[in-house]
């Protein structure tokens, strides 16, 4: 299986946001990326395989792929499409109020873990005027890459996240049951991103999700790959580092201030997630 490298497609400045438009696509083979890419299908038809499984495309769809997830397009019937091919570690996603967004947890997080489960109809489908916004975001972005003139950079991002604000939005908004049942798994996350210094309990969680309390774990371990209360432990513990290393307050008054009542436990939860205890972890990156 071919493996798509990062110096291959991106610009030779290493910039990680890349425009593709493929009009129609043609036959590639499976393969999977370096990179992340977001998916708009804009014309025709078409089968999107996995080396697993096979969705059938329509347009308006849209859905985001990891890098380390095969794919490929097969059947296909004029089938247009434009990729965003970006790198996720390299742009600002926690800028802002992004991540308190449930519709960005869902699409870009919870939907590509369930998409087999879903087969895939939790996928986000544009409307015929969500697609027309949808593309200027894309063109304001693409010129931005063309032309490169002094700023590009901000500006791209700034559009890129643009796109993604929009796209999060309209998931947010869906009505369709499957992703539905993402969102309320992605609302329990940005309640978590927005108030993860506050008291939060499992019981409060699983209210918010409107689901059993053992359906809600399952499935939220499941997507996210930790339980919901490690899950929110670590948005503390990364809230600390960045405490640690650009502050010079206590470590008790940081631990306090990222949710821990215990100093101590708030010590040994920060060395298992790190391997090193806040003090130490201060002295290495001050």
């Amino acid at each position: 299986m071919k493996v798509l490298r990062k110096q291959d497609w991106f610009h030779p400045d290493g910039f990680p946001i890349v425009v593709e438009r493929r009009d129609p696509q043609q036959p590639f083979g499976l393969h999977c990326h370096e990179f992340s890419e977001i998916v708009i299908i804009t014309g025709g038809a078409g089968l999107h395989i996995t080396g697993e499984d096979s969705y059938e495309l329509k347009t308006g769809d849209t859905f985001v792929i990891g890098g380390d997830r095969p794919h490929d397009y097969l059947n296909m019937d004029q089938l247009s499409l434009i990729n965003i091919l970006f790198d996720p570690t390299e742009l600002p996603m926690m800028l802002g109020d992004l991540q308190s967004l449930s519709g960005y947890h869902a699409l870009f997080t919870l939907e590509p873990a369930w998409r087999r489960r879903h087969q895939f109809t939790s996928r986000l489908q544009l409307n015929p005027a969500e697609i027309g916004e949808a593309l200027r975001l894309v063109d304001k972005l693409d010129n931005e890459l063309a032309a490169r003139r002094p700023g590009f950079g901000t500006m791209a991002i700034a559009s890129m996240l643009e796109l993604v604000t929009f796209l999060s939005r309209c998931y947010g908004a869906t009505r369709n049951s499957s992703s539905k049942s993402l969102i309320r798994i992605a609302e329990t996350i940005s309640h978590m991103q927005r108030n993860s210094a506050q008291a939060i309990s499992l019981d409060e969680l699983v209210d918010i999700s409107g689901m059993s309390r053992t359906n809600y774990i399952r499935m939220f371990e499941s997507a996210m790959g930790a339980s919901p209360i490690r899950y929110l432990i670590g948005l503390r513990i990364e809230e600390a580092r960045r405490l640690l290393r650009s502050t010079d307050r206590s470590i008790t008054d940081i631990a306090l201030d990222v949710g821990f009542s215990d100093s101590n436990y708030f010590s040994r939860q920060f060395r298992k997630a790190t391997g090193h205890s806040p003090r130490e972890y201060r002295n290495r990156h001050r």
